[in-house]
């Protein structure tokens, strides 16, 4: 194993992303991962390149794996548009989706101040926008729909209320839906059908309302959409219904390029950013946004951004839907690829992959990746929570950082916040 300090840079400060920016070039996407949705550090290196990446080569949004109704109110913040949260703390402490410490958290709410201000002094066309891309919101999606209805179109109000109607016997509870529609021969695919049609025939006549606010409600619209068949495929195949919420996920982005700008930033799991394809996940049958984008935009436009971590805490649940507690981190497993870093560099660094396969064996052997989700037992490593990962095709660069901190969230979860039906942990 030679040849790792010509790879690897010390990561100190911001400025020591350098070599990342120059990797980065002109390519219109940089999506940045981390490897648990609770780690302070990768939160924090992630803003830091992402601010640089707004700053100084001219990104127009960031999009993230979160809902569209609760991101859109973070977006209106820090865009400063009329009767938007003067704090995007206030907006992102709104979130009751569990777990709401992915985006309710302080280092989400430095970047969002530091955004708002960005943004204070920029015309009100071009600032910096922060959408959410996933799909789980399917009730709040509708609930945001109608509303947009009622005071824009309200010829369509009944049938939108139509189409939430045949969903009401299950209590907002995508679990009960799913499980429902295996069992029985009727689901409310139609009724979204029907929805979506006149929605799309009415936007062909005009363009009722503030644009991105109808951009809102027509995204609202294809959540509800592929929510309902996430929900539906969830209970027949893992594999099956992880690709229609990625493929959700590359769609949004891909509608957030025709409306807010050709350059954006991409923050999601390890998991999601990752190209599947130098993982076990596409031997069963899984796709991932970061493989999406490579295939849809073409290796040049894309740089995927990964982060690894050797020890420390993390904020995560010992089950789905439990509270979050700070959890230890232990040392990654011998042979991992976290292990190897550690004994490798001993220190925070950065990795640029080479190109035409170049490098060291630790770059292109397949080595365990750890990856930790929303529910995390220490106790469980040594069978679980990593990915087998060729490095140097899964991403494009690698943060390694030794020691890891837990993220502070905005708030416990609360009782009465939404529980999403188990079915990805990432």
């Amino acid at each position: 194993m030679t040849g790792h300090h010509e790879l690897a840079r010390p990561l100190r400060s911001p400025a020591d992303l350098d070599p990342l920016l120059e990797r980065i070039g002109d390519a219109g996407i940089v999506a940045i991962g981390e490897a648990s949705h609770g780690t302070h550090e990768y939160y924090a290196w992630r803003a830091a390149l992402t601010r640089r990446l707004i700053e100084e080569r001219g990104f127009g949004f960031v999009a993230v794996e979160g809902d569209w109704p609760d991101c859109y109110r973070v977006n209106r913040s820090v865009k400063l548009r009329d009767g938007a949260h003067e704090d995007p703390r206030d907006a992102l402490d709104s979130f009751d989706r569990w777990p709401t410490w992915m985006w309710a958290n302080d280092d989400v709410v430095d970047f969002c101040r530091w955004l708002r201000g960005f943004n204070v002094e920029r015309p009100e066309a071009e600032r910096v926008g922060f959408y959410g891309l996933d799909v789980y919101s399917l009730w709040e999606s509708m609930h945001e729909l109608i509303g947009w209805l009622r005071e824009h179109e309200p010829q369509h109000v009944q049938r939108a209320i139509e189409a939430l109607r045949c969903f009401e016997p299950f209590g907002e509870d995508g679990a009960e839906y799913a499980f429902a529609t295996r069992f029985a021969p009727t689901t409310c695919e139609q009724a979204v059908i029907d929805l979506l049609r006149h929605l799309a025939e009415e936007r062909s006549r005009g363009t009722a309302g503030d644009p991105e606010d109808r951009f809102s409600a027509e995204q609202n619209a294809v959540v509800v959409a592929n929510a309902e068949l996430y929900y539906r495929t969830m209970v027949q195949s893992s594999a099956e219904s992880w690709n229609v919420r990625d493929v959700h996920m590359a769609d949004t982005l891909d509608r957030l390029f025709e409306f807010a700008g050709d350059k954006a930033v991409v923050w999601e799991h390890n998991t999601h950013i990752g190209d599947a394809r130098a993982t076990d996940m596409a031997a069963a049958g899984m796709v991932n946004v970061g493989q999406l984008l490579r295939e849809r935009h073409g290796t040049d436009d894309v740089v995927l951004v990964g982060f690894g971590g050797y020890r420390g805490g993390v904020i995560a649940g010992a089950e789905w839907g439990a509270q979050m507690e700070r959890l230890p981190v232990p040392p990654a497993r011998s042979g991992s690829i976290e292990s190897v870093l550690h004994g490798l560099l001993g220190e925070d660094s950065l990795i640029v992959v080479p190109g035409h396969g170049e490098g060291p064996e630790w770059l292109h052997g397949r080595l365990d990746h750890r990856a930790i989700g929303v529910v995390y037992r220490p106790e469980r490593e040594r069978w679980g929570n990593y990915v087998p990962t060729v490095l140097g095709e899964r991403y494009d660069a690698f943060l390694y950082l030794n020691d890891t901190s837990p993220l502070r969230p905005l708030h416990l979860e609360r009782p009465e916040e939404h529980v999403p039906p188990l079915a990805h942990a990432v």
